[in-house]
């Protein structure tokens, strides 16, 4: 029997690749278990009725056939003026290509900016399938560490360290997991260290409508970065289409030109009938994206006021996005030994901090994705559980 490529046995490298509680999880979901999951973005709420009429209306139309392969021209126009508007950095259609979704954005701009065996930058945690995307693009990965005490934003240090000789950085801010928004000063040190090492920036903003404190800054709007940078956007978590996978790339046009001729050999383009909603997402429903968002800082507030009445447990200050980073490391466990305990003790499922990198170890992460009756009973029942370890071993 042939053997399979080295590329693809290589994806997930040595690692667990950080699925396991998740998996086992679902695997007691299907044997009649009843679990809280608290482990994957997926909003309680789902897609909204209309944009899903939109999504009807169109393909009932007939817009069912091949889409034009870098997004309509109507919807990159209403992206790009989405993109003009919140960053002041002048973009047109030709600055845009609609992806499927942003994972595949993510891929393809990989695919696209770095040669096979060049050094691509990651920032520790990371979301869970950034180490294996690079890998899949044929990149080496080199790990920038964090610490929580500076609530996980990159040092220059590390940054210089690990910039030397490398192709590509890739950001993420609104952070997942940790829920850390970097500020003008971090990201203009981030600015410096790609411009004095010539590298191209990918930045994930895919959690830019979710900002509880601050707001919200793309690096392509500094200074001498808007030709070094590409931008990944979606509407997965902003408008609740997380299975329409619909996204997109900003880059500079002759990054976006070769995008396209990419997607020509791999997904060739969105279906029209998604991008007619999306468009009409962006276009007729102003207030979807408050709205979406708005449960998640209302459970943000909800942990942190339980959170106070265990004073051996911490979160991590959550700025945005739609998941919080709890500190276990005083019970003794690392996060896998916690998640797994907690599973089995309590019933309720959440990602190891492992799963995002060693810098979060003895972490977990979890997800806001349940109504808040019960979240709160998740949390508080999780927060208690944590402090049975913590009361034993004082």
């Amino acid at each position: 029997m042939p053997d399979l490529s080295d590329r693809v046995i290589s994806i997930t490298g040595l690692e667990d690749d950080g699925w396991e509680v998740f998996n086992l999880a679902r695997e007691m979901k299907l044997n009649g278990k009843d679990i809280i999951e608290l482990t994957i973005g997926e909003h309680d709420d789902t897609t909204h009725s209309l944009i899903l009429e939109a999504m009807h209306n169109s393909a009932r139309n007939g817009n069912t056939g091949y889409a034009s392969v870098p997004g309509t021209q109507s919807l990159r126009q209403e992206v790009a003026k989405r993109v003009q508007n919140r960053t002041g950095v002048y973009t047109t259609p030709n600055n845009v290509i609609i992806t499927p979704g942003g994972q595949a954005g993510l891929f393809a701009t990989h695919i696209a900016l770095a040669n096979q065996g060049d050094a691509g930058l990651i920032i520790d945690p990371f979301y869970a399938t950034y180490p294996t995307t690079l890998r899949s693009a044929g990149l080496n990965l080199r790990i920038v560490k964090t610490i929580p005490e500076d609530n996980f934003i990159p040092s220059m240090d590390e940054l210089t360290k690990n910039a030397k000789g490398a192709r590509t950085l890739l950001i993420n801010s609104p952070n997942n997991p940790t829920g850390t928004v970097y500020d003008k000063a971090t990201l203009l040190e981030i600015s410096k260290v790609a411009i004095d090492n010539d590298l191209w920036v990918i930045s994930d903003e895919v959690y830019d409508t979710q900002i509880w404190v601050g707001k919200h800054i793309s690096i392509r709007s500094l200074p001498n970065m808007e030709n070094r940078t590409t931008v990944i956007g979606s509407m997965s978590k902003s408008h609740a289409m997380t299975g329409s996978r619909l996204g997109w790339v900003v880059a500079p046009e002759y990054v976006v030109e070769k995008l396209s001729d990419l997607a020509c050999n791999t997904n060739y383009g969105v279906p029209g009938f998604i991008q007619d909603a999306g468009l009409y997402a962006l276009t007729q429903m102003p207030d979807i994206e408050k709205i979406v968002a708005e449960p998640f800082n209302r459970r943000r507030k909800i942990a942190q006021k339980i959170v106070k009445e265990y004073p051996d447990i911490k979160v991590h200050p959550s700025l945005g996005g739609m998941y919080l980073m709890i500190d276990i490391r005083a019970t003794g466990l690392n996060g896998v030994e916690f998640s797994k305990a907690l599973l089995d003790a309590r019933s309720i499922a959440v990602m190891p901090g492992e799963s995002f990198g060693n810098s979060s170890a003895g972490h977990i992460r979890v997800a806001m994705t349940i109504s808040d009756d019960k979240f709160e009973y998740a949390t508080r029942s999780i927060c208690s559980f944590a402090s049975s370890f913590t009361t034993s071993t004082n």
